[in-house]
C-alpha cells in the first residue's frame, strides 16, 4: 500500500528529512503586526528570534486552515498515495488537529488524523519514525511504532523568559503566578498533551545543570534532540555531552516559530526517546 505522511511544522523535521521520507509538511502560520507569514517562509529563525522581543505588539500564531488541509490530502491522493496519515501537534495545544480533522472528512477513510500528544521534535520523532516504517510496513505497524514511541518520549524545555508564554496565555497558572516567576528560569515538560510545571532554577547555569541531570537520569536512549530558540551555543554543548549516550549524534533544533513566539528567546530543552527494555513491545 502507497502510504502517504503529512504533519505540520511545528514537527520541527527539517526540510531535508522531509524530502529524503517524502513526508508533506503544512506551515502553521505566525501573525506580524496583522500580517500572516507561513511558517518557514520569508524570514529565517535566527533572525525571528534576535527581533522577537522588541517585535509590538506581540506576534500571533494561527492554524492552517482546513482548506489548506484538503488541497494537501487532494494532491496526495490524486498522485497514487492509498491512505494518508495526518499526524499533527497535541490537539490541546492548538487548533491544527481539528483543522485538518474538518478536512479529513471529505475524504472518507483515506485519510487518518493523528493527534500525537505532543509538540516540536517530540511530534518530529514520531512522523519520521512513521515515515520509516510507510516504506516497507502496513498501517498496523505503523500505528503499533507511533504507539511504543509516544510512551518512551520525554519533551523537557527550561525558558529563559515568561514574557512570552504569559502574553501567549496558552497556559493558564502561568497568568496567576507571573509575579512570583518572572525572574526564576521555569522548567516545562509537555506529557499526556499539556503542559506541566517541573519546577525552576535561579540562574540560567543551575537550570542547564539540572537539564543534563535530566537526560542522565533517563537511561539508555533511543534518540536525542537538543531543542532551542537562539540558545546555539548552550544547545550544542548538550548535545556534545551526550553525543555517546545514543548511536546515532544528537539532533540540534532552533524550533520552529510557531512554537517560539510563545515560549520566548533564549530556551533549551531536549526530545529523548528511552531505549526499549528487553520484552518490551
Amino acid at each position: 500500500m502507497n502510504i502517504g505522511i503529512v504533519t505540520d511544522s511545528t514537527s520541527d523535521i527539517s526540510a531535508e528529512e522531509a524530502e529524503t521520507l517524502n513526508i508533506t509538511v503544512v506551515p502553521a502560520i505566525v501573525v506580524i503586526n496583522g500580517v500572516e507569514y507561513l511558517d518557514g517562509k520569508g524570514f529565517s529563525r535566527e533572525d525571528y528570534y534576535s527581533q522577537l522581543p522588541t517585535i509590538s505588539p506581540p506576534p500571533t500564531t494561527a492554524a492552517p486552515s482546513s482548506g489548506m488541509f484538503a488541497e494537501t490530502y487532494q494532491k496526495l491522493l490524486a498522485s497514487g498515495v492509498e491512505k494518508i496519515l495526518s499526524i499533527h501537534v497535541a490537539s490541546k495545544l492548538s487548533g491544527i488537529v481539528n483543522a485538518a480533522q474538518v478536512a479529513a472528512k471529505t475524504f472518507g477513510d483515506r485519510v487518518q488524523v493523528i493527534d500525537s500528544g505532543q509538540l516540536s521534535l517530540g511530534l518530529g520523532f514520531q512522523v519520521l519514525a512513521a515515515a520509516q516504517t510507510a516504506l516497507q510496513e502496513n498501517l498496523e505497524q505503523i500505528h503499533a511504532t507511533l504507539n511504543s514511541i509516544r510512551s518512551r518520549i520525554q519533551v523537557v524545555a527550561m525558558l529563559d523568559t515568561l514574557e512570552q508564554l504569559k502574553r501567549s496565555g496558552r497556559v493558564s497558572w502561568v497568568r496567576s503566578s507571573l509575579g512570583t516567576l518572572m525572574r526564576i528560569k521555569l522548567f516545562l515538560e509537555v506529557k499526556d498533551s499539556q503542559i506541566h510545571r517541573l519546577g525552576e532554577t535561579r540562574t540560567r547555569t543551575k537550570g542547564l545543570q539540572r537539564l543534563t541531570e535530566m537526560i542522565d537520569s533517563i537511561g539508555p536512549l533511543e534518540q536525542l534532540a537538543i531543542v532551542h530558540t537562539n540558545a546555539l551555543d548552550d544547545a550544542t554543548q548538550m548535545a556534545e555531552r551526550f553525543s555517546s549516550k545514543v548511536s546515532t549524534a544528537p539532533l540540534i533544533r532552533n524550533v520552529t516559530t510557531v512554537i517560539g513566539t510563545h515560549v520566548g528567546v533564549n530556551a533549551i530543552g531536549f526530545v529523548s526517546i528511552k531505549a526499549k527494555t528487553p520484552g518490551y513491545d
